[in-house]
């Protein structure tokens, strides 16, 4: 009776005693705050690191799992300072009693009884050193096992444990010391991230490197005599030198960086870029840099067309410098003329042109703007072809007038593009053709990849852990293969008298860009599976005169693919509806020619010079007239004087009164002012 009388006070006791921790387990739960306020990380599409932030505190406290050592780091770490880890609950009674009984038999320390989960505790809580301390470590050490996986509570030690200077976790003293991962130590290095925690600073490679190679030894030296290292292991790892310097952690895209880390901060953000290409394209826009002589920035992004995913992010080409913060692969600029080739897109797609058809490219005046081409010359009628490949102004302003400046806009919108508008533009302005809506690099591959696509636009990707946009059709296929059609065949820049060898078997369409006043030079170029934009300038907009794209940019642009793999040696099959034609023609009626609009009745109307112009020339140098309407033949007059074209050369500066007549005897003119050119 008695017995069963103890056995029942016993098994109260122990529900009692019981209830009672479960009771401060939950009304003392471990503190994880410091486990979980760890760097942020920002990861390429596999994972590896390319850039890391430290803690508001200041740590680079990288987050560390078994799963991301060599196992012969955990083999080492356990032989050292936890041997029956995987067996223990958090505490290890074999070495408590042996630690108690060497106090007590010597009366001091000799050897300590904390296990990986007592200073997993003492991590995530530090306390000043005392036997009250202990206790506390041992009840939260039991708290830990309890609630998680020894796996988890490994994870704790490994992104916790110090390792000299502002340097927490494994991770971290891998990158800081070795320059690399800590999937793939070495014995010598494994050893010595076991044995730096034990007194951070004072084994601190970089400022105690005797100490460090000592204490590293010690751990090697354990690690032979469980048999974890052979003796040749051993004595190999032993020869090896201690690192004597801090390296820089890995900061690869930064600009990037800083905005994915700024979207998610604390946490892991998977990135689609490729850690390789965006090395060697960061390392090519340094080595072409360094040839400006005026320092001018490089922005690049590249995207794979098949996933849309941006693969490399060149935001500037010197993050330190005066303007290196700011990401110009996200900085709206006037694009110039690299717009160009989807406004022939969708003329293509309504199918009122077509490569071949002609085109008028002569001076035609625009309400009050006359648009020039860069060299400030006309070329007549030339093919659509002609025009996009030779960037002819006046033909795009046409085709945008067919194509509506609105409706161009709103395409732009519809692929992602948000395009920046002059102050008082409610984008009605034919100048859009020309560059005067302004669009981001980053805005400009997702065009360009689209038209690589056949037409099917979408934003690019940067993030893996977000819902990639669903692609919208904008242009139809056939006119999408037209424009790559005519820019696989544009003229080379200078200094290409054909493409590099790397890239003579690959079909790549581009197309360059030359804002006004020579402040920003781009270059789009693009195959079947890669898309590759670069912008050249200033971030403060500084002009860069005679720094064309085609010169400044392009280049680089091909230098760039010959550092891309070579996926895609084959162009695109043509679609089944695409119209081959010997000449214009043959084609339909409204598709043969783009001329300007002109008055069906009434006579001729001066499109240029328009009424009291204010002309600079420089000597000798000839004004084109043109005009609009009239029947027959046009002559034209200068103060009465008849002239034999339709270029006048004015004999010097002043004011002159220019007249047209057409067969009919009806005329029109204008007064205007020649000024000379300083």
């Amino acid at each position: 009776m008695i017995g069963r009388r103890l056995l029942v006070g016993f098994a109260l006791a122990a529900a009692g005693l019981a209830a009672g921790l479960l009771t401060l387990d939950r009304l003392f739960p471990p503190n994880l705050a410091r486990y979980q306020d760890r760097s942020t990380e920002v990861v390429d599409a596999n994972g590896r690191l390319l850039r890391a932030f430290t803690t508001a505190d200041g740590k680079w406290r990288l987050r560390t799992t078994a799963d991301d050592v060599d196992p012969l780091y955990l083999a080492l770490l356990k032989a050292y300072e936890d041997r029956r880890f995987d067996q223990h609950w958090g505490v290890d009674p074999l070495a408590a009693a042996r630690a108690a009984g060497q106090w007590l038999g010597r009366g001091r320390i000799v050897s300590g009884a904390s296990t990986l989960s007592m200073q997993a505790a003492r991590l995530l809580e530090p306390r000043p050193r005392s036997f009250t301390t202990k206790l506390i470590q041992s009840a939260r050490a039991l708290q830990l096992e309890w609630r998680y996986s020894k796996h988890e509570v490994l994870a704790i030690y490994l992104t916790l444990a110090p390792m000299g200077g502002n340097l927490e976790g494994v991770r971290a003293a891998s990158f800081a010391y070795f320059g690399k991962e800590p999937r793939q130590l070495s014995a010598a290095e494994a050893a010595l991230l076991v044995a730096v925690p034990q007194s951070p600073e004072r084994r601190r490679p970089d400022r105690a490197t005797a100490r460090a190679r000592a204490a590293r030894d010690r751990v090697l030296v354990r690690g032979l005599e469980h048999g974890i290292v052979d003796q040749a292991s051993h004595d190999r790892a032993i020869s090896r030198p201690a690192p004597d310097r801090r390296l820089a952690l890995p900061m690869q895209a930064p600009h990037l960086s800083v905005w994915l880390a700024g979207q998610s901060p604390g946490t892991t953000v998977p990135a689609t870029l490729r850690f390789e290409l965006q090395a060697a394209l960061a390392q090519l826009a340094t080595e072409e840099r360094g040839q400006f002589t005026d320092k001018a920035e490089i922005a690049m992004v590249v995207l794979d067309n098949r996933t849309g995913g941006v693969v490399a992010w060149l935001g500037g080409s010197d993050f330190f410098g005066r303007t290196g913060q700011v990401d110009l692969v996200r900085a709206r600029r006037s694009p110039g003329s690299a717009l160009k080739p989807l406004i022939y897109a969708m003329a293509f797609d309504d199918r009122t042109l077509h490569p071949a058809s002609l085109v008028e490219d002569v001076p035609v005046r625009f309400r009050d703007w006359l648009p020039r081409n860069f060299d400030r010359d006309h070329q007549g009628a030339v093919t659509v072809r002609r025009a996009l490949q030779q960037s002819l102004n006046v033909p795009a302003v046409l085709a945008m007038e067919k194509v509506g400046p609105q409706r161009f806009l709103s395409t732009l919108r519809t692929a992602g593009v948000s395009p920046g508008l002059p102050p008082g533009d409610a984008g009605n302005s034919l100048g859009i053709a020309l560059g005067s809506a302004t669009v981001s690099p980053l805005e400009m591959a997702g065009l360009y990849a689209g038209l690589a696509n056949g037409g099917t636009f979408a934003p690019p990707i940067v993030r893996r852990d977000r819902p990639a946009p669903t692609p919208v059709r904008l242009i139809g296929p056939t006119a999408a293969w037209y424009v790559a059609d005519v820019l696989a065949d544009a003229p080379l820049p200078e200094g290409f008298a054909s493409l590099p060898v790397a890239l003579r078997d690959r079909r790549i369409a581009f197309k360059t860009g030359t804002s006004a006043g020579f402040r920003d030079a781009w270059a789009a170029a693009y195959s079947t599976n890669w898309t590759v934009v670069v912008w050249v300038g200033h971030a403060d907009g500084t002009p860069r005169p005679g720094q064309l794209g085609r010169l400044s940019a392009l280049p680089i642009a091909f230098k760039a693919f010959s550092r891309l793999p070579a996926e895609d040696n084959r162009a695109a099959p043509p679609p089944p509806d695409v119209l081959r034609v010997a000449s214009h023609r043959d084609l339909p009626q409204r598709m043969r020619t783009l001329a300007p609009a002109v008055e069906s009745h009434g006579g001729p109307r001066i499109a240029y010079p328009p009424a009291d112009a204010r002309i600079e020339l420089g000597t000798r140098e000839a004004v084109p007239l043109s005009a609009m309407g009239g029947e027959g033949r046009l002559r034209w007059l200068v103060d009465g004087r008849p002239l034999d074209s339709a270029r006048w050369v004015p004999d010097g500066p002043g004011q002159a009164r220019v007249a047209v007549v057409d067969e009919a005897g009806r005329s029109t003119s204008v007064t205007v002012r020649i000024v000379e050119r300083r």
